[in-house]
């Protein structure tokens, strides 16, 4: 079945869609193994994380923003009406989680003890902020919600993992059972 262009997602749609999933896969990669790598490569790679994280979430408000300016296509129409309705709630799950997984995260590094011998660099280069009233309150209760943050990041990072697995496992149920050209309506193929 060839798709029509309007079944086909916009290619900054397309664009930021996978930029935010190759970051987000790396990022869970960076976060998993770091304790598994030598000393002297955690601090870079930990820095890169907080690079990725902030990176989608300024990706995620500019992919809302398009969704919001480009309605993106319909589901197929041989979609059931459960599936629709699935699919539906998977993405917005996922956009919340593309705003909750950096939000968590900068709120955690904002309340770190070690901020301030540590500067938030953007690609080792470019010099970003932390948010300040987390920053500027007293340090006991800045521990209280380092732990609290930290422990929220890594709760949103086993719920991430469950709705890409989700949403995989949708779109590879489209396309190769249901014969629906669901990898093409995100650029992968020809429509």
């Amino acid at each position: 079945m060839s798709l029509t262009v309007r079944q086909r997602y916009s290619g900054p749609a397309i664009v930021l869609h996978w930029i935010i999933a190759a970051l987000i896969v790396a990022n869970i990669a960076i976060a998993w193994s770091v304790d598994s790598l030598p000393k002297s490569a955690e601090r870079p790679l930990i820095d890169l994380h907080k690079s990725f994280g902030l990176t989608v979430l300024g990706l995620a408000i500019l992919r809302i923003l398009w969704r919001f300016a480009r309605t993106p296509p319909p589901l197929p129409e041989g979609y059931k009406p459960w599936e629709k309705k699935a699919s539906h709630i998977t993405h917005w799950i996922l956009y919340a989680l593309i705003f909750l997984m950096p939000l968590s995260g900068w709120a955690h590094d904002s309340a770190w003890k070690g901020a301030p011998e540590h500067p938030l660099n953007l690609y080792w280069v470019i010099p970003f902020f932390r948010i300040g009233w987390i920053q500027n309150i007293d340090p006991a209760t800045k521990e209280t919600l380092h732990n609290l943050f930290g422990q929220l990041h890594t709760s949103l990072a086993y719920v991430i993992v469950a709705m890409v697995v989700v949403h995989i496992a949708g779109a590879f149920k489209h396309q190769f059972i249901d014969k629906e050209p669901e990898l093409q309506r995100m650029g992968i193929g020809r429509f």
